[in-house]
């Protein structure tokens, strides 16, 4: 089986978010597809299968599959756009979430996703001593999104990772506004075994349409201030946002199956 491991959100190696990803004719059993992805430990390993004209996508954690990922789909869709669509503008997508599209416009990898909703939270002393910080707010999906003061507290932001995975939410975000982008965030994971997320496409479609409202404009520039760091062009339209982005091809390989 061949595998490609792509760095998404960055146009330069051993930057962004690395994901490893797989496409087949048909997928494996579950437990093989989970039993690589722990052997790679990376954030996600994506695994995709033609079906007509779109392409099935499933990922995994090293800790268990999880329902719709950013970076991986991105590292997908280079790998597609680089050896197996390479004629093609914009290939579809079919995940647990439906179905989206990503084309390839101007040099970036264009993901149209659904935006997530902005439920107020309330904040509770559980989130307060996972933080280790008092959120200015706090917002509700899939993924939990703390509004911090500025920039200088989300990098400097080291959060209770034991205390953090009891919170109910896949991912735990914090943002603040940025200097020299729109917004600056940081994204933890520990239910899935990922401390801190490098790049995290998913969750901008929380943290954009937060900051699209609270500056007043459609089209926003993101930047991700994990150790690794990387950078998302994302423009907000209605119920859908658009997350955008580059990639490097680190390596390909074959799993010996």
């Amino acid at each position: 089986m061949k595998q490609y491991t792509v760095d998404a959100f960055t146009d330069k190696l051993f930057s962004g978010n690395p994901a490893a990803v797989c496409i087949m004719d048909s997928f494996p059993a579950d437990s093989l597809m989970q039993g690589i992805a722990a052997e790679n430990n990376l954030s996600e390993t994506a695994f995709a299968v033609k079906e007509g004209e779109h392409y099935h996508i499933r990922w995994f954690t090293p800790a268990s599959e999880i329902d719709f990922c950013g970076h991986a789909t991105l590292a997908a869709a280079y790998v597609l756009f680089s050896f197996y669509e390479k004629n093609s503008e914009s290939i579809g997508f079919v995940g647990q979430r439906g179905s989206f599209s990503v084309s390839y416009r101007n040099g970036l990898i264009e993901m149209d996703f659904p935006v997530y909703s902005l439920e107020h939270a309330e904040i509770t002393d559980l989130m307060i001593e996972a933080l280790g910080t008092i959120p200015l707010a706090a917002y509700r999906d899939r993924d939990l999104l703390f509004v911090l003061r500025d920039e200088d507290e989300v990098r400097g932001l080291q959060p209770d990772m034991a205390l953090l995975s009891q919170l109910d939410a896949a991912c735990v975000a914090v943002t603040a506004k940025g200097s020299g982008y729109d917004c600056v965030s940081r994204v933890f994971a520990p239910k899935y075994g990922i401390a801190e997320d490098p790049v995290t496409g998913s969750t901008h479609c929380m943290i954009a349409p937060y900051w699209s409202r609270r500056l007043g404009k459609e089209t926003l520039t993101a930047f991700q201030a994990s150790k690794r760091t990387g950078e998302l062009f994302c423009t907000v339209r209605g119920d859908r946002v658009l997350i955008a982005g580059r990639a490097a091809l680190f390596s390909i390989s074959e799993i010996m199956l």
